[in-house]
């Protein structure tokens, strides 16, 4: 009982995470790529000490299902943003990527509001794809740092998001597109 007074640090975590969005795109736009990394890995050990928390404590909450995975791509999406923004990388790449994203969101909402209720529930692919984009973002922002990091490392990167991405958004389409289509005719 005395557990359940604390089931809001999850939820305060994750809105951690959305706050530090604004010092980690700073740090980006400025060139401090270090000061960045370590936001990145502050918002890193939020991101799972909320996930555990949630999962061993079961406080889980409608809140925090929907506002972990938004924390989370927020933060991705302003790291690509500002990296290609600065010139780091292609403007093509943050379109695909910014451009997958919308793809579910529209198609989510089409969903919703058309067949029935849309649970956000992430496939494999994109797991994937976002575990890649994560890794991607890392490696450059290590490179641009001056850590050790090999320059292949960013062209192979940009290769593997691209893939995944265009990937895991036709798996959205043709899984979602599916079951509306089972939902309509039944």
């Amino acid at each position: 009982m005395i557990l359940h007074r604390w089931r809001w640090i999850p939820n305060a975590l994750t809105f951690l995470r959305i706050l530090l969005i604004i010092p980690f795109a700073g740090a980006l736009l400025e060139g401090n790529y270090r000061l960045s990394l370590f936001i990145f890995a502050v918002a890193a050990v939020t991101d799972a000490l909320d996930g555990f928390l949630a999962r061993y404590f079961h406080w889980r909450s409608r809140l925090g299902a929907v506002a972990d995975p938004l924390a989370d791509k927020a933060l991705l999406i302003s790291a690509y943003l500002m990296l290609t923004y600065t010139g780091i990388l292609p403007v093509w790449l943050f379109a695909l990527v910014l451009g997958r994203d919308l793809v579910i969101v529209a198609g989510g909402l089409m969903y919703h509001y058309g067949v029935g209720r849309f649970e956000m529930e992430p496939s494999i692919p994109g797991k994937i794809n976002t575990f890649i984009q994560v890794l991607m973002a890392l490696a450059v922002i290590i490179l641009m740092a001056g850590l050790p990091m090999q320059l292949w490392v960013m062209e192979i990167g940009i290769l593997l998001v691209a893939v995944s991405a265009i990937f895991s958004g036709f798996h959205y389409i043709l899984v979602w597109g599916m079951r509306a289509w089972r939902a309509k005719r039944s």
